[in-house]
């Protein structure tokens, strides 16, 4: 059968960065069974492993009728985690942010359900609606990580979770959220149109200039494409926009520009996809050469909390469920 324009364009995609993702993909896999890794037996392709239905975005919607801080309440803005033996009382997860400070791992009851808070953490449970806790947060990010919930035809029919139209990104607040030449990286789905559409919409809206794409390629433990390179079906790699935020009153000339540590296009990042459906691998050591030390941190549409990070979704504390770790 003859091929629609996204496919054409799909293949043309691929075409332009093949020999890319093969040789790059050689040379890491190469590396590291010569250090003893990926040097597994088979090459079967696990299915994931099934979560626990998540009910966090269900209580999100319930949670807007929890009437929001009031700008006047600028110190009640923020919520600490008191911890006494590692477990926390009843807190409200929904209409501000909540930091642990805690040198531990602090253990947090919702709903009956029990989520891992990680130390030197913070984190808001809402969905757009309920953003405004994190723009008056008062902090500016040089980081910021994003995996959106991209429309597509599989995503509607598993209903794992809910999808959002590609115009609705533009409402993030970038500009607030974002310090001068803040690098901004977005996951995006194979899809040409998406990848146009962050390129060439997303992130001029935001005053972002595209400085890279990078590739995820996803292996077996013997190191081998989770899927066939050429499968017109499913890729073994998912792609990332990296970008720099410039602010309207940034000076081209600013210390902060010349000391900018210049992002490398297309590089690699080769690994074992995580056995949880649609867990991405963490870019925070990847991306701290291109931040500098001390840099604020911030995932949007998080589904999970890392150390010295902020995060933010409707999902945010989905796999830090005390029953992940048995995974």
């Amino acid at each position: 059968s003859e091929l629609n324009q996204g496919e054409i364009d799909s293949q043309a995609f691929h075409e332009k960065i093949r020999s890319v993702v093969l040789e790059g993909t050689k040379s890491l896999v190469d590396s590291a069974r010569s250090l003893g890794y990926l040097n597994g037996v088979t090459d079967t392709v696990d299915e994931p492993l099934p979560s626990q239905e998540c009910s966090l975005a269900a209580l999100c919607e319930m949670a807007k009728g929890l009437p929001l801080v009031d700008d006047e309440e600028r110190e009640e803005r923020v919520q600490l985690l008191v911890a006494e033996d590692g477990r926390t009382s009843h807190v409200d997860l929904f209409s501000r942010v909540t930091e642990s400070e805690s040198d531990w791992a602090t253990v947090v009851p919702l709903m009956g359900e029990e989520y891992v808070i990680p130390p030197h953490t913070a984190f808001l449970l809402s969905d757009f609606t309920r953003i405004q806790p994190l723009v008056h947060y008062g902090r500016r990010f040089d980081l910021i990580v994003m995996d959106p919930p991209w429309e597509n035809k599989s995503v509607k029919r598993s209903r794992r979770y809910s999808s959002l139209p590609s115009s609705q990104l533009k409402r993030l607040p970038i500009p607030t959220l974002a310090s001068p030449n803040c690098l901004v990286v977005t996951w995006v789905t194979n899809r040409p149109s998406h990848l146009r559409f962050v390129r060439e919409e997303l992130y001029p809206h935001w005053g972002v200039d595209v400085v890279a794409e990078w590739f995820w390629v996803k292996v077996t433990t013997s190191g081998r494409f989770v899927f066939p390179l050429d499968s017109h079906h499913k890729k073994p790699y998912e792609v990332l926009v990296l970008g720099r935020y410039r602010s309207p009153a940034h000076d081209a000339t600013s210390s902060s520009e010349t000391s900018e540590v210049p992002v490398e296009d297309q590089r690699l990042i080769v690994s074992v996809p995580s056995a949880l459906h649609s867990q991405k691998p963490s870019l925070s050591e990847v991306l701290k050469p291109h931040v500098g030390a001390g840099a604020e941190c911030l995932e949007l549409f998080a589904r999970s909390l890392q150390p010295g990070w902020t995060s933010w979704g409707n999902e945010v504390l989905k796999f830090q469920h005390v029953t992940v770790e048995d995974f």
